[in-house]
């Protein structure tokens, strides 16, 4: 079992680009900035206003555009580019995002971060009726309500199709002259708009825009579908947004912490979590600790309420790829060890507490803490940023079933007897709400609490259809 299998799993990252002679080019830049959002496959669609032009790979960024004589095939003023990894639908070629079609209107190509929870219902109605899909994920299912509208235009079709799909999604969709983008009614997903100059970027997280030297101008709306194209900037709204759901899960682990993301710097809420956790969960003990990178604000945050010592305890490996090659079964534990080394010098004879932003099988933090306890740690104390995960996310993360989340399985007690830790603390799910802004405002907490603020078909099972899918791109 890897590492990552032990987290949660990244959603998607999304960039779109409007009014730049080097449209691709700023969509990959974006991508790179967005890379922790997705490491399976990466894609950028461009457009010059008469012309469409793709590629997609499998990979990381720099592993899909290494070969310059693709790259430059990319012209136009116009781009959207996508970082991929799998929620629902196998992760093979044919599964890359953008996704592009041609219908009656013309090109459309589409990149989506999300899931919709009636994907498979959709997908059924379609293909009934004699639709052929050409993937297995979620989103081509949006490209296919919009060909069947009979609407006059790319952007009236494309509400009347956004207006049949429930569940998260953030769109960037490109045509032959314009972009449009979309959040989904609850918001569950970022989405950012901002400017350079006169370029329109909208983006999953702010810190592509600070890479590209654009300033962030807001997020999209919840339910809002913008357009931008020579005719101007034209907005529609579609529908009545509920109550906001935005994914607390963003803050937690997923949006990298210089990021602004619902109204808030990623980075200062964290070392709120951290100082609550602090609050909930104080403990004697010489240092603290995180288990980098994702948890590193949360441990400053903790440290700095509690007056202990932050400390640099555990080293990551930031070159290993998401596979490598275990060279024995029975070393059980070398992923752990292949991605983090313990100092030494900072642990030994000392009473350590551990920040971590959250569990999901925990044995990955078990390693760790043996680890720890072989370096000359005296003590472990663990310190989890969140609540206990309990159950299943259907809107983009990809949690394990609920007989796979330790929590699901197991009480507080049980957790720590199987960590072999001397302490565990969770963040209260009021100490989370407490810590991000507007906590009342609306967040989707169901990972924790059970409690989904969109109606998911007892049926679903993830969304996921494994077909054996056989075509390649060439």
């Amino acid at each position: 079992m890897s590492f990552d299998s032990d987290k949660p799993r990244e959603n998607c990252g999304i960039v779109g680009i409007y009014g730049h002679p080097e449209a691709a080019q700023l969509a990959y830049l974006s991508l790179h900035a967005l890379q922790h959002r997705g490491q399976e496959g990466s894609g950028i669609v461009s457009s010059d206003g008469e012309n469409v032009y793709r590629h997609v790979g499998m990979g990381l960024v720099s592993d899909v555009y290494s070969n310059p004589a693709k790259f430059t095939r990319l012209q136009g003023h116009i781009a959207i580019g996508h970082n991929r990894y799998s929620t629902t639908g196998s992760s093979v070629l044919v599964n890359a995002q953008p996704i592009l079609v041609t219908s009656k209107t013309g090109p459309m190509a589409l990149a989506h971060n999300g899931n919709l929870v009636n994907y498979k219902f959709l997908r059924d109605q379609l293909e009934t009726t004699g639709s052929i899909f050409q993937t297995t994920n979620d989103s081509e299912v949006i490209l296919h309500l919009a060909a069947r509208s009979q609407k006059p235009t790319i952007e009236e079709q494309l509400l009347e199709a956004l207006q049949q799909v429930r569940g998260a999604y953030s769109l960037v969709i490109l045509t032959k002259s314009g972009l449009i983008v979309a959040r989904d009614l609850h918001g569950v997903r970022p989405l950012a708009l901002g400017k350079l100059d006169d370029t329109i970027v909208v983006a999953s997280e702010t810190c592509a825009m600070d890479l590209l030297g654009a300033k962030y101008i807001r997020d999209i709306k919840p339910g809002e579908m913008i357009s931008f194209s020579p005719q101007g900037e034209k907005t529609w709204q579609i529908s009545t947004p509920p109550k906001s759901a935005h994914c607390i899960f963003e803050f937690i682990y997923f949006s990298r912490p210089d990021s602004q993301i619902f109204g808030e710097y990623v980075d200062k809420t964290r070392r709120k979590l951290g100082k609550n956790l602090a609050l909930e969960h104080p403990t004697d003990g010489d240092l603290v600790i995180s288990v980098p990178d994702s948890s590193n604000t949360a441990g400053i945050g903790y440290s700095r309420r509690t007056d202990m010592k932050f400390d640099i305890g555990l080293i990551r490996n930031h070159y290993i790829g998401r596979t490598f090659i275990q060279p024995s079964q029975k070393a059980r534990d070398f992923n752990v060890r292949v991605k983090f080394n313990p100092v030494g010098g900072v642990l030994q004879g000392r009473r350590v507490v551990v920040v971590e932003d959250s569990i999901v099988r925990g044995t990955t933090l078990r390693h760790l803490t043996k680890m720890l306890r072989e370096a000359g740690a005296k003590e472990v104390h663990i310190r989890v940023s969140s609540p206990p995960i309990k159950y299943p996310c259907y809107y983009g993360m990809d949690f394990p079933s609920p007989g796979e989340l330790i929590a699901n399985e197991k009480e507080i007690e049980e957790i720590r007897d199987y960590l072999g830790v001397d302490s565990l603390g969770y963040l209260s799910l009021e100490g989370l709400l407490a810590s991000v802004p507007d906590g009342d405002r609306g967040y989707c907490t169901a990972c924790f609490s059970g409690n989904y603020p969109i109606p998911v078909a007892e049926n679903i099972d993830k969304m996921t259809i494994e077909k054996e899918i056989l075509i390649k791109e060439v």
